[in-house]
């Protein structure tokens, strides 16, 4: 059996229990928003590594190709960071590894495996940290498995009155969610500090801290933008 183990969004961040999550891969496939080279230099003392560019992957990160297809264990993978950017044809494709979003996601669709391992980077509220591990046997079936790794909040905020915090902020008017939003970037362009931001707008310091890292890696995104990206915008 052939073990290939499936990140993305590291973020400059590279956990040993996820370190640990990829022991006996044959092969790791990074979908983008690596952070540091140093995280693919650590990954490669595993397994072989093949990495696409994310949209925060930046100056060394130049070299990296935005896209990836090729054949391994019988089976036709492509790789990019984010599927909205797809232009290829994915004809003979069996397995579409992409990232960008956070969010874990496994589905078949157009005849083929559409996987997001989600983030192995800092912690994003109340999301878990994710990875997958692909089995593939010699006649190329193959089963997925979803990694979560365990990780405290920081600030010491704990995962219920996380949840708590969510609950409430998705009870807020369309007009009151922008506010909030608008006002964390605000503070954000007066170079306040997540913990600062979270007491004065009343929210969790873990929010305040998603909210200022979307705000900065995502040049030019609004306050809906970030309300998006959050799953609290309008549908």
């Amino acid at each position: 059996m052939t073990k290939i183990g499936i990140l993305s969004d590291t973020h400059d961040v590279l956990r040993d229990e996820v370190l640990d999550a990829l022991q006996g891969c044959n092969l790791i496939l990074h979908g983008g928003d690596v952070g540091r080279e140093e995280i693919l230099t650590g990954l490669g003392r595993i397994a072989e590594v093949r990495t696409v560019k994310g949209n925060n992957d930046e100056d060394w990160g130049d070299r990296l190709p935005e896209t990836l297809r090729f054949s391994y264990a019988g089976l036709q993978f492509y790789m990019i960071h984010d599927r909205e950017e797809i232009k290829d044809d994915l004809s003979g494709v069996q397995i579409v590894v992409h990232g960008h979003s956070h969010l874990y996601e496994e589905k078949e669709e157009g005849g083929r495996l559409w996987l997001n391992p989600g983030s192995c980077g800092p912690k994003r509220f109340i999301l878990p940290v994710t990875l997958a591990i692909l089995e593939v046997e010699e006649d190329a079936s193959y089963r997925v498995k979803k990694v979560e790794i365990p990780v405290k909040f920081r600030f010491g905020f704990s995962a219920r009155r996380a949840e708590a915090s969510e609950k409430k902020l998705k009870t807020l008017s369309e007009l009151d969610k922008r506010q909030l939003v608008s006002a964390v970037m605000k503070e954000t362009n007066r170079g306040k500090s997540p913990a600062s931001i979270a007491a004065k707008c009343g929210i969790s310091p873990e929010l305040a801290e998603h909210i200022c890292r979307l705000y900065l890696t995502h040049p030019g995104i609004d306050a809906d933008g970030i309300l998006n990206k959050l799953e609290l915008g309008r549908r």
